[in-house]
């Protein structure tokens, strides 16, 4: 028989690559041809055929997130688990093969003239919903989010679909179709998120942390309590309904916490890309030529690959502060944000005269483009001319006389502290960013912590990065390997997660860690906490140093990207240990909790 099929995890790394293994395999070994098609955070990879669609007997969908069956129509479709695929590889083989005995369960052939129109609901009660997840970096919490949506909208009877925007661009992308059919729309963001697709539209919108921990909350709340979206202008300006206004919170400080909070992130999540490349480049001409940045190697390959690189550091104040002013005010607040985020490189300010540039510039440009009034003949020169010039006048003049000289002997004050940091206070330090890095594995405390050290490293200050980014690890990396020490602690779902935290904590992805938090937080979430306090405060007692905020033990391949990479792997070793160690202590009450009594087999009849 001829099968194709489709296997989809949140990451679209582990899981969907070893489901797909599996299946080819099973198929191989069963008789059977079989062609996979792999969708995740890197997109879809070996794309099925139209042909072999059309020969194939069964699909079957081996995934843990929505994967569209549309094209699939007609055709008998097995569902199954990532997991199952992985461990039962024969059942859903075997259950395909049975699949072609059972014409009831394939999909309806679609009509045959017309544009697609998604089809309305027919049960009763079930509603249609569309949403957008987004987070700085746009990996885990993006897609961990969409699945928390997915199960909610799912376990509740109504049908959604999640578009995914981050770092490798927008996936499952919603149609102007879907939209209009939609009952409502949610939006689980931590960064600036355009509203402008759904003017007309009842939006709800929240964080990714909410949509993943309470999905069902989100999803009734979407419904019940989402406010629409009345003009394309606003809603593109970032002036559509507020996460705060959605639930309810007001404007009081909480709420305006939240939107500074979104605004840098999306700063952050657009300068990510510049640091990674830059820090990684910089540190190959040193490996090609430690003399590499000197004036006299300007010709070589070695000093050519470290002005790239500084090319690229050089141009991270400006995104920052550029896109922070662009999530405020859209395109009208880029130009006057990049500018003001140079001459933070000019006036020495750092990456706080440049958040600071950043929310001048945004709000200023949304203040004159409510306020300035022009004939409609004149209207198409504000956005282009009149904002950006008097913005642009502004922020600059800002950044000379009044922002430029206190804040850069802050940051000078700061650079000398930190550099000049030794023995307790450095350890304290690792320890305290540590603590913020485990605390809510991804969330806000965690942004933070991570912000201050991507800030420093143009400051040239690296040690605190380093911490940051060992201590990140070592959460995912602990819970791993207390699956595999003390594997009767923890129920089959956690050790399977176990096997993919392995390679999301190798890769600085905290958020690995989240499946195990989110059953049992009391235990596992201070366990963790105490792990990454170690790891931190190693890292920085011993003086290692990053100069590339991401990418985990790659780095370790990379000569200089780390400084003092023995003291750095220590640490990422010894929090490692540290956090198996007290989960082994804080899981030991429940393991020897007695289980609850059956209940007695009725009596034979």
């Amino acid at each position: 028989m001829r099968f194709v099929a489709v296997t989809a995890c949140p990451t679209g790394i582990a899981h969907t690559l070893m489901a797909a293994e599996a299946l080819k395999r099973q198929a191989d070994i069963m008789g059977h041809v079989i062609e996979v098609e792999t969708q995740g955070s890197d997109g879809t990879q070996h794309p099925l055929p139209q042909q072999a669609i059309e020969k194939a007997d069964v699909v079957v969908i081996a995934a843990d997130i929505f994967v569209d069956p549309s094209r699939f129509a007609g055709k008998p479709v097995v569902a199954a688990s990532t997991a199952d695929a992985i461990r039962h590889p024969h059942d859903v083989i075997a259950s395909a093969v049975a699949a072609t005995t059972e014409p009831d369960i394939a999909l309806p052939e679609p009509a045959p003239a017309g544009p697609p129109q998604p089809v309305r609901a027919q049960a009763d009660g079930q509603r249609r919903l569309v949403g957008i997840t987004s987070c700085p970096t746009g990996i885990a919490h993006t897609f961990m989010a969409a699945e928390g949506l997915r199960r909610a909208a799912e376990d509740l009877g109504h049908w959604i679909k999640i578009e995914t925007q981050g770092s490798v661009g927008a996936k499952n992308v919603l149609t102007p179709e879907e939209i209009a059919a939609a009952d409502a729309v949610v939006i689980a963001a931590d960064t600036k998120v355009d509203l402008s697709r759904f003017v007309g539209k009842r939006v709800y919108e929240t964080g990714t942390k909410q949509a993943l921990k309470h999905g069902t909350d989100v999803v009734t709340a979407a419904l019940a309590e989402s406010t629409p979206v009345l003009d394309a202008q606003r809603a593109r300006a970032g002036a559509g309904p507020s996460a705060a206004g959605a639930q309810g919170g007001g404007g009081g400080k909480g709420s305006v916490l939240k939107v500074v909070y979104q605004h840098v992130m999306t700063g952050i999540s657009h300068m990510l890309p510049l640091i990674v490349a830059g820090g990684l480049l910089i540190a190959i001409s040193f490996a090609v030529d430690i003399n590499a940045n000197k004036p006299e190697m300007a010709g070589t390959l070695a000093g050519r690959l470290n002005q790239i690189g500084s090319s690229a550091f050089t141009l991270f104040l400006p995104v920052l502060a550029g896109y922070i002013a662009y999530s405020i005010a859209d395109r009208p607040g880029l130009a006057p944000g990049l500018i003001g985020g140079l001459l933070a490189n000019v006036v020495q300010t750092g990456f706080i005269g440049a958040i600071l540039a950043g929310f001048l510039a945004g709000y200023l440009t949304r203040w004159l483009a409510t306020h300035i009034k022009l004939p409609q003949t004149m209207a198409g020169l504000k956005p282009v001319l009149i904002l950006p010039l008097l913005s642009t006048l502004a922020v600059g003049l800002a950044m000379f006389y009044v922002i430029g000289e206190p804040v850069s002997w802050v940051m000078a004050q700061l650079t000398t502290a930190l550099r000049g940091m030794q023995g307790a206070s450095a350890v304290a330090l690792g320890a305290l960013l540590g603590l913020m890095m485990a605390f809510d594995m991804g969330g806000p405390l965690n942004k933070v912590a991570y912000a201050f050290g991507v800030g420093l490293i143009s400051s040239g200050v690296t040690e605190p990065m380093a911490a940051v980014m060992v201590a990140g690890m070592t959460p995912p990396l602990g819970l791993a390997l207390a699956t595999v020490l003390f594997r009767g602690r923890w129920v089959p779902e956690e050790r399977e997660a176990g096997k993919s935290a392995w390679v999301l904590g190798a890769a600085f992805i905290t958020e690995g860690a989240i499946p195990f938090a989110a059953r049992r937080p009391l235990r596992i979430i201070p366990a963790c906490m105490v792990g990454s306090a170690v790891a931190g405060a190693i890292s920085a007692g011993m003086g290692a140093g990053s100069i590339v905020p991401h990418g985990g033990l790659l780095n370790l391949f990379v000569p200089n990207a780390i400084t003092h990479p023995g003291a750095w792997a220590l640490a990422l070793v010894a929090g490692t240990v540290v956090t198996t160690g007290a989960l082994f202590v804080a899981t030991a009450t429940a393991a020897r909790a007695p289980a609850p009594a059956a209940a007695p087999a009725p009596a034979p009849a």
